[in-house]
């Protein structure tokens, strides 16, 4: 068993003394025009995530808490939650944001990821390639004005423990790692950033996941394209250039790929996933014979 780290709080003279259990009052979080469910729901996650400490909930080093003690919190009590409510909540939870589990007839609850406790360490599959990612892709979605900073510095962790991507664009049978409100899609070149040392994992819900550098960012050197709501590149993100129909290239289009004609070189800058195979295998050969050196991908 993980071992348990018991929060401490210090008096106004410095020195430590024990929390009262619960501290903060009994108000939910969530917004005023929020339904009980929602409110109840954010709560949970705040506290599994980032309040634990705060509210004087004694959590393991893998980011499980006692579902007794959880549910002795006055936030939670004031709802009269018990235990088969909260694995209602827990089986319903659309994005399996928790796992709940009985070890030697206790049971216990985390978050699968998402947390901003430093103290949290969760059992996370390592990404070693991009294979090891279910869908193949991965992409963070963010808004059009928190674009304006990433685009330069790129992602940060800011106060949680990871930065998070999802297996796709929210929707597209995506269960989590990005918000609905997202309307900028950074796709992620996996194979680039491990190359370089940057580590991913994957959480017990299929987020993945990354601490970024040392300085706790994801560069924009390892974004592969970016795209906007209407999933059309943004100037300047457009990702690799392909070349285009390869599926049903012909002789003439061989002809005009050849560096030796005269003729423009035909290809259109096109955002490619990581998922996506940019070159099928029965034309590589003949489109290598008539570039020479120029490098394919597939």
């Amino acid at each position: 068993m993980a071992e348990i780290t018991q929060p401490t709080k210090k008096s106004p003279t410095g020195k430590p003394q024990n929390p009262k259990r619960g501290g903060g009052g009994g108000k939910l979080r969530g917004l005023p025009k929020d339904s009980p469910a929602v409110r109840l729901s954010k709560t949970l996650s705040w506290l599994l995530r980032h309040g634990a400490q705060s509210e004087g909930l004694a959590m393991r080093a893998d980011g499980y808490v006692k579902v007794i003690d959880l549910l002795e919190n006055p936030k939670i009590k004031s709802q009269a939650l018990d235990l088969t409510g909260l694995q209602q909540i827990v089986n319903a939870d659309s994005k399996k944001r928790y796992s709940l589990v009985c070890e030697d007839d206790i049971w216990w609850i985390k978050a699968n990821q998402g947390h901003s406790i430093k103290a949290v360490k969760l059992d996370l599959k390592p990404i070693l390639t991009v294979e090891d990612i279910p869908s193949r892709t991965a992409v963070h979605g963010t808004t059009k004005m928190a674009w304006q900073s990433i685009s330069s510095q790129g992602l940060s962790k800011m106060s949680r423990n990871h930065i998070h991507l999802a297996q796709g664009v929210s929707g597209n049978n995506v269960i989590s790692g990005m918000r609905k409100s997202c309307d900028i899609f950074i796709f992620i070149n996996i194979p680039k950033a491990l190359a370089a040392g940057i580590t991913f994992f994957l959480s017990d819900n299929g987020v993945v996941l990354t601490e970024g550098n040392d300085k706790g960012f994801l560069e924009p050197a390892f974004f592969l394209s970016v795209q906007n709501a209407k999933r059309e590149a943004l100037a300047g993100w457009e990702g690799e250039s392909v070349v285009t129909s390869l599926s049903t290239l012909t002789a003439n289009t061989l002809d005009a790929l050849d560096p030796s004609n005269s003729d423009p070189v035909l290809a259109v800058p096109l955002a490619v996933p990581a998922t996506s195979t940019l070159v099928p295998s029965e034309v590589i050969d003949g489109i290598e014979h008539k570039l020479g050196d120029v490098e394919i991908r597939s």
